[in-house]
């Protein structure tokens, strides 16, 4: 097909030149040749038409795709030069619903989390509001005085435990937390994730047995597989009721270290198993002393790791976390 972008003009100097050139050998050959000429004008004009329309046709379709129409298709311009730009479209177009579908789930997730967040934030200081207000009745005794302190104490607490474990997700989810690789024993991580939640477990009578096999080492950042060791324990301290017993065992093989806790409560509901480790998961049994993200920035934490956390209910009774730190291949 001739360049669509020489003049008209040209074609017809050509044509008639050509007529000229071929009269002076014969009429027919000059018949011939305008024939030709005038064929060969036709069939690149109608190419243009069609061109034309076609690029029409697919800028309607574009302007579709801009409209959010659903019932778009470019499977009609599968043949012909704009085919290889219509499958390009066709596929930036598919990019961008998964780019449009996600940025709306992230939303969506994100207006849940702040909603959960605020709730869980208005509980306490509702709380707070109404033991301070109680604090100014001047006919309290001074056994109620210390009663009421030490719940704004134990709320405040419970407050920035939230906080601090809410930002911290948040800097994991960002990618703005590069952890440190270091040789950690087991035994002295243990050790240093029981220490804060110590005084409450002699408060509960809870005893803590721990059972190590060996020296099990694992490979990561001390203080965040610490904190989401604690976080693990706190959980089941919650779970657990006063009197009760809280094991925890650790041991290594060629494979992995692992890190098992079983407490003596009543175990995870089965309906809740699936979900445990859901952020601000709603549980009557389970999140009734928590705020539903100490179990998950557990789970982030050893995942990111390239560990595993699984929780399951063990036979005789009681709630089992199984974390496993797997060894790298070098």
């Amino acid at each position: 097909m001739i360049n669509k972008k020489v003049p008209a003009a040209l074609y017809l100097i050509v044509a008639v030149s050509g007529v000229l050139f071929f009269s002076t050998i014969s009429t027919y050959c000059a018949v011939m040749f305008g024939v030709f000429a005038v064929l060969l004008w036709a069939a690149d004009h109608i190419g243009e038409v069609r061109r034309r329309n076609t690029i029409l046709s697919m800028c309607d379709e574009i302007d579709k795709i801009l409209r959010k129409a659903d019932n778009v298709d470019l499977k009609s311009y599968e043949t012909g030069e704009l085919s290889i730009l219509a499958s390009e479209i066709q596929k930036m177009t598919i990019r961008l619903r998964e780019q449009n579908a996600a940025i709306t789930g992230e939303k969506q997730v994100m207006k849940e989390a702040m909603e959960d967040i605020s709730h869980q934030l208005r509980t306490p200081l509702t709380s707070m509001m109404l033991i301070l207000e109680m604090l100014r009745d001047p006919d309290l005794s001074r056994y109620e005085q210390i009663k009421y302190i030490q719940e704004l104490n134990e709320l405040l607490a419970r407050m920035k435990w939230l906080i601090e474990t809410l930002l911290n997700i948040s800097r994991l989810d960002a990618g703005a937390v590069m952890f440190r690789t270091e040789k950690i024993n087991c035994r002295d991580m243990i050790k240093d994730a029981l220490e804060p939640i110590s005084v409450r477990l002699e408060l509960k009578e809870i005893e803590a047995e721990v059972n190590i096999t060996g020296e099990p080492v694992i490979d990561g950042d001390l203080q965040y597989c610490t904190e989401a060791l604690m976080n693990l324990l706190k959980n089941c301290m919650e779970h657990t009721p006063a009197g009760g017993r809280i094991e925890i065992a650790a041991k290594e093989n060629m494979l992995y270290s692992s890190i098992t806790i079983r407490d003596s409560g009543n175990g995870i509901a089965e309906k809740d198993l699936p979900h445990i480790f859901d952020r601000f998961y709603s549980s009557a049994e389970r999140t009734k002393n928590g705020y539903g993200i100490g179990l998950a920035f557990a789970k982030k934490i050893i995942t990111m790791h390239g560990g595993s956390l699984k929780a399951y209910n063990h036979i005789n009774g009681g709630a089992v976390f199984e974390i496993r730190f797997y060894k790298k291949v070098v």
